[in-house]
């Protein structure tokens, strides 16, 4: 059998709008990688009821990440693009894969404890078993790379380890079908560029989140450019001018937060920033950061609008990535189930 095609797979929850956040620590990346490999973007809408949805809110909700999707670059004829619940094999092999994942390994996820909060007894067990799901949407497609944020690099190491444990369960079932080093390749993660981890405008500690309180604290890719200044001149900061060198931002969290999303939206380093204004005062530097963001964003939001006008495109969209994702994850699952044992008609 041949190595497995250099394959992405990444998605989004279906729960809010998208937000800043979303824009330079996943998106802007997924779109360079369409270049470089085959992509598999999910609206990734079974994950997004571990929570409770209103079902009409969901509805509008994955039709608007997909806008969302394709007003920042996504092309539907270079990736794939589709929302989880039309390809029912993730919810199939996450079964399997919940009989070769381990409890003890789930009782390490972080995440579920943040989520859960303190009546975790009250959470339900699809919310305790995401990662599991997490593990089965990379594995269906035997991607190669998946593009994730600090706060899911623990799932992706857990998938990690369930292909591991697949390959060694099954490990004759799977030389006996012609592959010489496990059936499952081993996903890497894919973190790279300047902001990764773009911060609450609110609390420099924070990561800027869709479900924060307080609106002030993100902003939102259908913001328009004079909410988006109003957002940046309220941006908590501190007294001291910007420091020269990067070095100089060390304990100045929300400092150091608007400096990395000027120089994700610039395109530079936080270091290139500083040179052009080190030694500025924020009363400067806000207004050269509003300008650019709003250049940026406004083309993305007018044409989120544009496409929300039109849902019966955005759902042949995902009805065509429906279609294209189940011809790759079809023949993967039907090899699963073979090797598994289970007998097919």
């Amino acid at each position: 059998m041949t190595a497995p095609t250099l394959r992405v797979f990444s998605g989004m929850q279906p729960t809010h709008n998208l937000h800043l956040g979303n824009y330079l620590g996943a998106m802007v990346n997924w779109i360079k990688m369409q270049d470089t490999h085959e992509c598999i973007y999910c609206v990734v809408d079974l994950h997004a009821i571990t929570l409770w949805q209103e079902p009409k809110d969901l509805r509008r909700h994955i039709r608007d990440v997909t806008a969302s999707y394709l007003a920042c670059g996504l092309d539907p004829k270079r990736s794939i693009i589709f929302n989880q619940s039309q390809v029912a094999h993730h919810a199939e092999l996450a079964w399997i894969l919940n009989c070769v994942a381990r409890l003890g390994w789930l009782n390490r996820m972080t995440q579920f404890k943040e989520k859960a909060g303190k009546d975790k007894e009250a959470a339900s067990i699809g919310l305790y078993d995401y990662p599991v799901l997490m593990a089965a949407d990379i594995l269906l497609y035997r991607a190669t790379h998946v593009p994730v944020g600090d706060d899911q690099k623990q799932h992706l190491e857990l998938a990690r380890d369930i292909a591991q444990k697949f390959n060694v369960d099954y490990a004759g079932e799977i030389e006996a079908a012609g592959y010489k080093d496990g059936f499952f390749p081993l996903p890497e993660p894919f973190i790279t560029g300047p902001a990764t981890r773009v911060m609450s405008l609110r609390d420099g500690t924070k990561k800027m989140s869709k479900s924060d309180p307080s609106d002030l604290a993100r902003i939102n890719l259908v913001d328009d450019a004079d909410t988006i200044a109003k957002k940046f001149r309220k941006a908590k900061t501190d007294p001291d001018a910007l420091p020269s060198e990067v070095e100089g931002l060390k304990g100045r969290p929300e400092a150091d937060n608007l400096v990395g999303i000027y120089a994700a939206l610039a395109g530079k380093t936080a270091a290139d920033v500083l040179k052009e204004f080190g030694g500025s005062q924020f009363s400067a530097f806000k207004p050269a950061l509003i300008d650019l963001a709003v250049a940026k964003l406004s083309p993305i939001a007018a044409e989120k609008r544009r496409l929300e006008e039109d849902p019966t495109y955005i759902d042949g969209v995902l009805a065509d990535g429906a279609a294209r994702a189940r011809a790759i994850a079809s023949p993967i699952f039907r090899q699963v189930k073979e090797i598994v044992g289970f007998v097919s008609a």
